[in-house]
Parts: C-alpha cells; sequence; structure tokens
C-alpha cells in the first residue's frame, strides 16, 4: 500500500472511531439526567444481567474511549463500574466498591467526564493519591485492589458516581461556575 492510500486508509479508521465514539456517548447520560446525582443501589444478583450490564459497559467505555464508566451513567441505578488502567492494559470490574483506605498525600489535577459532555468540561480536582477499594467481582468473588496514581484518581471518580457525585462538585467554586456555564444550553439564534 502506498503512503496516499495508507493515509487514505487511516483517515477512513478515524472517521470510523469517531462514529463509534460519537454513537457510544450517545448512550452515556449527561447532565442534568436526574440518574446522575441518585445513590446507586447495591447488586444482590450477581446473575447474567449483571455480566450483560458490564459487558455492555466495556464496550461503552472502550466505543467513547474513556477510562472508566459507572453503571448510572449508563442509566442504572447498580453498583457496577468499569475501568480500564492503561490502554494496554484489561478491563476490571468492581461490584459494590468501598474505599477501605486512602492515602495523606493528594493531588490536584484536571478531570474530564463522559457526563458532563466528555472533553469539554475538565475541571481541577483534588484526591488521595493512593487507595484500596474492596468490592466483588462480577461473578460474586471477592476483590481488593491497591492502586495509586491514574489508577486510584479514575476508582475514586467512577465511585463518586455511584453516590451521585460529579467532578463539578469537588472542584472550585469559581471552576464548578465555569463549567456549569459550558452545560447550560446555548439558545439557537436564527
Amino acid at each position: 500500500m502506498g503512503e496516499v492510500e495508507g493515509q487514505v486508509r487511516k483517515e477512513e479508521l478515524d472517521a470510523e472511531h469517531e462514529a463509534r465514539r460519537r454513537a457510544a456517548l450517545i448512550q452515556i447520560r449527561q447532565y442534568p439526567d436526574p440518574v446522575l446525582r441518585m445513590q446507586a443501589r447495591e447488586v444482590r444478583d450477581f446473575d447474567d444481567a449483571l455480566a450483560t450490564l458490564v459487558e455492555r459497559m466495556s464496550r461503552l467505555m472502550e466505543e467513547a474511549r474513556g477510562v472508566g464508566l459507572a453503571a448510572p451513567q449508563v442509566g442504572i441505578s447498580r453498583r457496577v463500574l468499569v475501568y480500564q488502567a492503561g490502554e494496554e492494559g484489561p478491563i476490571t470490574a468492581i461490584v459494590n466498591p468501598v474505599v477501605v483506605k486512602r492515602s495523606d498525600e493528594v493531588e490536584t489535577t484536571e478531570e474530564g467526564c463522559l457526563s458532563l459532555g466528555a472533553a469539554t468540561v475538565i475541571v481541577e480536582v483534588e484526591r488521595p493519591t493512593a487507595i484500596t477499594v474492596e468490592g466483588a467481582s462480577p461473578a460474586g468473588e471477592p476483590l481488593r485492589v491497591e492502586v495509586e496514581g491514574l489508577e486510584a484518581r479514575v476508582l475514586q471518580h467512577e465511585i463518586d458516581h455511584l453516590d451521585g457525585v460529579l467532578t463539578i462538585d469537588r472542584t472550585t467554586p469559581e471552576q464548578r461556575r465555569a463549567a456549569l456555564g459550558q452545560l447550560r444550553p446555548q439558545p439557537v439564534l436564527g
């Protein structure tokens, strides 16, 4: 394949990936959807429906090019999240996650959210740099993860979703106002 053909193929793939991303984002609940503010219910049944939910969430997260996704973001009030620590890493699902330990060290870093206009609303959020989370696998097996850095930040972000908390709730008042201004519907003049 020549250089020109290779470039055309790359552009076709980029367009296909962008179309898939947009299709996935349509299925992810957007602020101010009320489900994003609800406390998600604990999962009691580790069944085929749960496995199907985890598969759907994993696929949507990948297609939307996210690093994490919580069940309320797909309109399901259950304490389930999926995340991917790195591009090459496996997707991990945690059911009924609870943070059992937080580091004293904190870091403030910018965060985006698939439910807040994807890449358009980014705010600074302070979070512990390391955490320990306990929960269960989708099969109901006990799970305990000790994570730090980006992985810790992603897990805290997704657990916040399970509690009805958004990044705009954890940022400065100035950044919150700016973010809400971006999220406010704009009138169409014509």
